[in-house]
């Protein structure tokens, strides 16, 4: 098993940036575990699952489905049909986010998920950043962070992400969608969003991604 260094935090905290910046700086692998919930999404909605699904017709739908990350792009597999697409750009809409974060409180698709997130570190230390990365996925992990950040703040990082990549996006769409997001992360009954007793935590709001990046390598060792 290699290091695990595990993040979470609620979106737009910056856990996905820093994350893929420690593992360039580190030499270790980022998994992105929203990428593999967002996939898992797609899936799902292209094949007429809604959020009311019960978990029989999820689970079969996720039958022979895998999901590879090959060069930082995201492939979705159905081996049932000997299918195979690169779904990296499809899967970054808001649209797919919103449903990766519904179905991500299903316990079949989280269970579905697990093992394929643990078996990233079999071979390989992993940068992993998610929303319960130190609670549950990793929770013996090497070294544990919980990232935080103002709602007003987080809403704004989310809104300039999605403005960059041309989605059409206003900072009030931006603030209700982080806003729900936080809502269905902590009460959700499975694998709820939460800070680990031992993990370091720290406020992103009036940071830049330089200055919190210097904290964590030196909170890590580097």
């Amino acid at each position: 098993m290699g290091k695990v260094i595990a993040i979470d935090g609620p979106s737009g905290a910056g856990k996905s940036t820093l994350s893929k910046l420690i593992a360039e700086r580190l030499g270790f692998q980022f998994l992105d575990t929203g990428a593999l919930y967002r996939a898992t999404a797609l899936h799902l909605m292209r094949n007429g699952l809604k959020e009311d699904s019960t978990d029989e017709e999820i689970a079969s739908a996720l039958k022979g489905v895998e999901i590879v990350f090959i060069d930082e792009k995201v492939f979705l597999k159905d081996t049932s049909r000997s299918y195979e697409e690169d779904v990296s750009e499809q899967i970054r809409t808001t649209d797919i986010g919103h449903y990766a974060s519904v179905f991500s409180a299903k316990k079949v698709v989280r269970d579905f998920l697990l093992q394929k997130q643990r078996d990233a570190a079999i071979e390989n230390n992993i940068v992993a950043e998610g929303r319960d990365m130190t609670t549950v996925v990793f929770p013996h992990a090497w070294r544990k962070f919980f990232l935080d950040a103002s709602e007003q703040g987080r809403a704004k990082r989310r809104y300039l992400q999605l403005k960059e990549k041309g989605i059409d996006i206003t900072m009030e769409d931006a603030l209700r969608d982080i806003q729900e997001r936080d809502r269905r992360d902590s009460n959700r009954d499975i694998a709820p969003l939460k800070r680990a007793d031992d993990a370091i935590y720290i406020d992103t709001t009036d940071m830049s991604m330089d200055e919190v990046l210097e904290r964590m390598l030196e909170a890590i060792g580097n």
